[in-house]
């Protein structure tokens, strides 16, 4: 390693460990932090998010190379207001312990679960939506009473910085801080003995997160990936599913963990479908390459891979439908591509890219099995104006989430969690159940005026034998 570069690298390591130690020896003395302090904690989150919102946008799209203003507003800023504004409003009754039921042969007693802080949370955050992915699982964090060290992406450097800068003016580095660097740094951080870890990137990425994390016993939430399938019934209209597929699928030109992987149609219809998407994508970008609604890909390896993939799938006598135009500034055509080869790169890996293969099926069960032969998505997608058949699928394929006759939107949803199962992750959070998952469930018995089970014995007798009988014949009632 280049000296130049180690001193400042092993600066930062010092560093983090420094701010670790803080944060983590004042969880561990003192009070929780107040409803009152949580809530205003999220409010300095949204003003800083309302102040540098412009600021926010500038650096992400500079970042990309070009990203959509509008896109960055509505799918980051916006969903993190509207994030923070729910918590806020709901965080007095998420608050409040719950009582639990006390069994007959125990009382008398009363039990109750109290919703503690765990500590100090890490949050490790990916490239494809660097705001809203660090700061959607700290307004959990602090609804929770916690505090929290980000490590954001090395890949999007801007934004990093001015996240790093616009956090410790509004809060101080005890509460909540950022922690950039490279790799070397993401490792480091990742085995920091946090109270619980969160990580969203990939899967091969979180296999290392999870090991990390285990020399600790630091339990982890990993929002990870995969191939998540969109499956086209015979009864829904092509137009509107290829709208709303490929809606989901090139917004952020498919850098999107949840966007359609690819779509299942029936075989009569993959040519209508392929034609019905690139006619959608027609009017939504009509040009692309200087079009500043359209993203570019974050960078030049992620760009010639997912070009290599393309022309492999050509080479193997897949059709490739594309809009025309010259590729230019990491920009790549929204594509579709029919009948990809199922060892190629983009039925093998998931794509994170605007390509979207298109793959025939004659009847539902087949299409079952395609999806079950490969690991469990994060997301799924079904269109059908039956709801008989939507069930069917909803029972027939296992994944993270689910947006029937529609694509992406049940992730922005603070009333229900997100997060995978299987190789697409594991853990869930958002709302509500973001501040459980961020919280300790502590169980609390308060024993009455005596304690039966006490006066029982030892030594044991008469007494102790008959109430042993009685909880047995309860117990197989």
């Amino acid at each position: 390693m280049n000296t130049h570069t180690a001193e400042p690298q092993n600066a930062m390591l010092v560093e983090m460990a420094r701010r670790f130690e803080l944060q983590y020896t004042l969880t561990r003395g003192g009070p929780a932090p107040t409803l009152a302090q949580r809530r205003h904690a999220l409010d300095r989150l949204r003003c800083m998010l309302v102040t540098h919102q412009a600021a926010f946008t500038k650096a992400i799209s500079e970042d990309f190379g070009n990203r959509s203003v509008d896109e960055t507003r509505m799918l980051e800023v916006g969903l993190l207001m509207a994030a923070a504004c729910n918590a806020r409003k709901n965080l007095h009754r998420w608050i409040k312990p719950r009582r639990r039921h006390v069994d007959i042969a125990f009382q008398p007693a009363r039990a109750w679960v109290r919703y503690e802080p765990l500590g100090v949370i890490g949050i490790i955050a990916p490239w494809n939506y660097p705001l809203f992915l660090s700061l959607g699982p700290l307004i959990d964090v602090l609804a929770a009473g916690n505090r929290a060290m980000i490590k954001p992406s090395e890949l999007t450097p801007r934004l990093s910085g001015l996240l790093a800068q616009t956090i410790a003016e509004t809060f101080d580095e005890t509460e909540v801080t950022v922690i950039n660097g490279g790799p070397q740094i993401a490792e480091a951080f990742s085995g920091l003995p946090f109270d619980h870890l969160i990580f969203t990137g990939s899967t091969t990425v979180g296999r290392k997160v999870m090991q990390a994390a285990a020399a600790s016993l630091t339990p982890v939430t990993l929002e990870l990936g995969g191939k998540s399938p969109a499956v086209l019934c015979e009864d829904f209209d092509i137009t509107r599913a290829a709208g709303s597929i490929a809606f989901g699928k090139f917004l952020n030109a498919g850098q999107t963990c949840i966007a359609p992987d690819y779509v299942l149609v029936p075989e009569h219809k993959v040519e209508a479908f392929a034609q019905a998407v690139i006619a959608h994508v027609g009017k939504s970008y009509p040009t692309f390459a200087d079009n500043d609604d359209y993203t570019s890909i974050i960078s030049q390896r992620h760009y010639a891979r997912l070009v290599a993939a393309i022309d492999e799938a050509r080479a193997e006598g897949a059709t490739v439908l594309a809009l025309p135009g010259d590729r230019g500034a990491r920009k790549i055509a929204p594509t579709v591509v029919i009948n990809a080869p199922a060892d190629g790169v983009l039925m093998r890996e998931e794509i994170f890219g605007p390509v979207l293969p298109v793959i025939g099926y004659e009847t539902i069960g087949e299409a079952l099995a395609f999806i079950n032969g490969r690991d469990r998505p994060l997301a799924l997608y079904a269109f059908s104006k039956n709801d008989d058949m939507l069930e069917r699928i909803l029972d027939g394929a296992i994944s993270g989430g689910v947006t029937l006759n529609g694509t992406l939107l049940h992730a922005g949803q603070d009333g229900m969690a997100f997060g995978g199962v299987g190789s697409s992750g594991t853990g869930g959070y958002h709302g509500y159940d973001g501040f459980l998952r961020f919280s300790h469930a502590r169980s609390v018995l308060k024993i009455g005026f005596v304690s039966v089970f006490e006066k029982l014995g030892p030594p044991w007798g008469t007494l102790a034998r008959r109430l042993s009988t009685i909880l047995e014949w309860r117990s197989n009632r």
